[in-house]
């Protein structure tokens, strides 16, 4: 087994090294220019869009559907990933942190507007999407095996990333804050996973609606805090921060070059890992979203990457760097949690712990509806309730089980789950630019203008006359 490990991780490696992420980089390049940085110039519009009414037919609110994508990505990256990073490639991450999900916003938009325009209704009339759909939909019979290939790693990536990672690293959470033991914290774990995931797509919304601002806002307030009591050595922070993104961090030892490098890598990989803009996870939820205009929720949707690595890393990050802890040689959430006690004491410690449970068991939440799309899309809906059991009973498997060989697997089946999505994004882009165009061109702040646009973006019902989008063609 140990053998085995060690070849996953040289593959994991391998497949996230300089290739992988300048694919995914240079995707979000690519879509921001051809948008015109339309997420940036469009950031407060989406956040009205979340905040306004809703719009449209859809399962789920287009609110809900943020949340649910957000208890997915506010988990274990946020304080484990950040604090990796900075670790790894020195403040300087940071900086490649955020430049990377401003990017990644562009490629969040494009997701969540090709799942809208290609979603489709199952047999219990539920909206159901992502890039298995866009990929059959919207490239056609001949590209038919590449959605299948998502579906099969986004369904695998699941049980390793969005499952026995999770529960993992909550009961060795609690186990080392609270001497909990962690079968107990596995059993517990899995009785309100299955409460809420047994219930389906929409009880897994109203959960993450209710649980995801309260969880982020109290981390948020945890971490301003820290930083008003470290305000004076914020500028220092920040300087030093870019001074590491562009030439290097000496105090992190070796020579300025290779330090860059480490800053870009390890802010780059770590910055997509807690965001998963191009993975092709988050557009799942999208798709059941309400919602009249597939660029609606698309504005919406590129929220998720805004929050959770602007926001939510940054408090994090600028939390390590301003109490100077992030040369200290611990790494990982010691450091975090290093961070959080030099103005909580005792209690920092006890924060982070708890930070990291309740985003761990969003994480659950949200990962299952993602592999249970996906394994809907390969076996159909009579394996939605064995996929809930299954997913259920594997939450105290990962508590307590050695989790190197899931951790190298999920990690290979997360790059392998991005790359069909992101061929994907780039030969629909043409469809996003001409839905965007035509979506803000016709003063989307007056509602009713676009009504129905892309409502049913497989035409099971007909738009209106006036834009007769299966008529105009799919395939522009």
């Amino acid at each position: 087994m140990e053998q085995t490990v060690t070849i996953l991780k040289q593959i994991s490696g391998l497949l996230w090294g300089w290739p992988a992420l300048i694919l995914i980089a240079g995707t979000g390049i690519y879509l921001t220019l051809i948008l015109g940085f339309l997420p940036l110039r469009q950031l407060g519009f989406g956040f009205r869009q979340m905040l306004g009414p809703q719009r449209g037919v859809g399962t789920i609110g287009a609110g809900a559907a943020l949340a649910t994508s957000l208890s997915a990505t506010i988990g274990t990256g946020n304080i484990v990933g950040v604090a990796t990073a900075i670790h790894s490639g020195g403040p300087g991450a940071l900086v490649w942190m955020w430049l990377i999900a401003l990017v990644g916003m562009a490629t969040k938009y494009a997701e969540a507007v090709l799942a809208v325009h290609f979603r489709e209704k199952d047999a219990a009339g539920q909206y159901v999407g992502g890039p298995m759909y866009y990929i059959k939909n919207g490239l056609g019979k001949n590209w038919h095996w590449l959605a299948i290939a998502f579906a099969v790693f986004g369904m695998i990536a699941g049980f390793g990333i969005g499952n026995s990672v999770q529960a993992n690293s909550v009961a060795h959470g609690l186990s080392d804050s609270f001497g909990l033991p962690p079968w107990i914290t596995g059993v517990t774990l899995a009785v309100l996973v299955g409460m809420v995931v047994l219930g389906g797509m929409k009880r897994i919304a109203t959960v993450a609606t209710f649980i995801v601002p309260f969880m982020a806002l109290a981390y948020l307030l945890a971490g301003l805090v820290v930083l008003a009591d470290h305000a004076s050595a914020i500028p220092d922070a920040l300087a030093l921060c870019f001074e590491g993104a562009f030439s290097g961090t000496a105090a992190a030892g070796g020579f300025a070059g290779a330090l860059v490098k480490e800053a870009i890598r390890f802010g780059m990989a770590r910055g997509i890992f807690s965001n998963e803009a191009g993975l092709g996870s988050a557009p799942i939820a999208h798709a059941s979203a309400n919602t009249d205009h597939p660029a609606r929720q698309g504005s919406i949707a590129m929220l998720g990457t805004f929050i959770d690595t602007i926001i939510v890393c940054s408090v994090t990050g600028l939390a390590i760097v301003s109490t100077g802890v992030w040369d200290s040689g611990v790494k990982g959430a010691p450091l975090s949690a290093m961070a959080f006690s030099s103005t909580f004491g005792g209690a920092g410690n006890i924060i982070v712990a708890c930070s990291l449970a309740v985003f761990a068991f969003t994480t659950l939440l949200g990962w299952s509806l993602y592999s249970e799309r996906c394994t809907q899309f390969l076996f159909g809906n009579k394996a939605v309730m064995p996929f809930r059991i299954i997913w259920v009973l594997a939450v105290p498997l990962g508590a307590i089980v050695s989790l190197n060989f899931v951790w190298a697997l999920a990690d290979i089946m997360n790059i392998l789950m991005a790359v069909p999505n992101l061929i994907a994004l780039l030969l629909l882009s043409p469809i996003v630019v001409r839905l965007s165009r035509e979506f803000f061109a016709n003063r989307p702040d007056y509602p009713g203008r676009l009504t129905a646009t892309a409502v049913n973006s497989h035409c099971h019902a007909p738009p209106p006359p006036a834009f007769d989008e299966c008529a105009r063609g799919r395939d522009l």
